[in-house]
């Protein structure tokens, strides 16, 4: 059983609050929810997220915590009085298991909470240059972090789609895999690294295809995001 009739969340990467609302308004019926980062949610603020929820699709709110277990905690804590609740929020494994653990407690289930692993930007080179070093690479990195964010008691991870399988079979069949980098076939892989089509995602076991401009940037973006989501129908058979 899927965990999304609809696994596609649009990214909104801009800083422009009625814009975002407008897209989240002409994609309701025709995606699974929206995403909102950094970018949009350290310009909007509270009332950015709540012009966006008020399309009534489900928040991925995707800030990427990564901190001291306490501060972790005191902003997650911070985030459960938004309105509408975010569905989905994100922390960085590369925080540790201390960290991981402090920010499941905060949100006590209220929200799907899932780790950041290895970023889609990144290779095999890139972390030999952050000082990776041995002969482990992104995927094997990707799952070890999987599994500590498992045993710290989170929902699920963020992870390339060239790692879904590896990371269900290191953790668990519904331990979540929320995957950036999906592009359709022909389109800019723009600063992505590591990516799928969104058939190819979801045959490896994707819960959720984070997709954004072949979305925002096409000419009619819920025309654009129900095609996909086609593909996506079609790919699950």
């Amino acid at each position: 059983m899927p965990f999304l009739a609809n696994p596609i969340f649009c990214a909104l990467d801009t800083t422009d609050a009625e814009h975002a609302a407008a897209l989240a308004r002409a994609l309701s019926g025709h995606v699974g929810g929206v995403k909102i980062g950094m970018e949009f949610f350290y310009a909007n603020g509270r009332a950015g997220y709540e012009a966006v929820a008020a399309a009534g699709l489900p928040i991925f709110l995707d800030l990427k915590l990564h901190d001291i277990p306490n501060t972790v905690a005191g902003g997650l804590t911070a985030l459960m009085s938004l309105d509408p609740l975010p569905a989905i929020i994100t922390v960085h494994a590369g925080g540790g298991g201390a960290m991981m653990r402090a920010a499941a407690d905060a949100l006590a289930g209220r929200s799907k909470l899932v780790a950041v692993t290895i970023l889609t930007s990144l290779n095999d080179a890139d972390l030999s240059e952050i000082g990776f070093t041995g002969e482990k690479g992104t995927q094997d990195h990707a799952v070890s972090l999987a599994k500590l964010a498992q045993a710290a008691g989170l929902d699920g991870v963020v992870c390339s789609s060239l790692d879904i399988e590896a990371v269900k079979a290191a953790t668990a069949p519904d331990f979540l895999t929320v995957v950036p980098g999906i592009r359709p076939a022909g389109a800019d892989v723009a600063d992505q690294k590591r990516i799928a089509t969104p058939a190819s995602a979801t045959i490896s076991g994707a819960d959720v295809l984070v997709i954004g401009r072949p979305i925002t940037q096409a000419p009619a973006p819920a025309e654009a995001a129900a095609a996909i989501f086609q593909e996506v129908e079609a790919a699950r058979g």
